[in-house]
């Protein structure tokens, strides 16, 4: 049986030798690191998001909007959480116009599709 292990000089002439990890010089607080997370990334989609599901509250009449839920936003996907596959259908069958006009009325969003899943 072979020994495979190489000894330490033999290491560092392969360059196999562990190199210590360079940390950068500067200090940052957590909280200026989650603030900058929050501006960037939070903020922007909780905008769009709840945009969208103002809009989505007006444009259904109260009784059906009360048996459903907008779950998510994603590459152009709306996605909709409904509580009975009665409205499930009810939705579906508009869900075109609702498209259409979610676009219209946030075009930031940039909606394609909405996907209706039973909650």
């Amino acid at each position: 049986m072979r020994n495979t292990r190489l000894n330490t000089s033999t290491r560092v002439a392969n360059g196999l030798e562990r190199q210590p990890v360079r940390r950068p010089d500067r200090t940052v607080r957590l909280g200026d690191v989650v603030q900058q997370l929050i501006d960037n990334h939070i903020s922007p989609t909780c905008d769009k998001f709840g945009a969208v599901a103002e809009v989505w509250s007006q444009l259904l009449p109260p009784e059906l909007a009360q048996h459903c839920q907008v779950g998510g936003i994603s590459a152009g996907l709306l996605r909709v959480r409904v509580d009975s596959p009665a409205y499930m259908y009810e939705l579906q069958l508009c869900s075109h116009e609702l498209v259409e006009q979610l676009r219209q009325q946030c075009p930031q969003a940039r909606i394609k599709k909405i996907k209706f899943t039973l909650a």
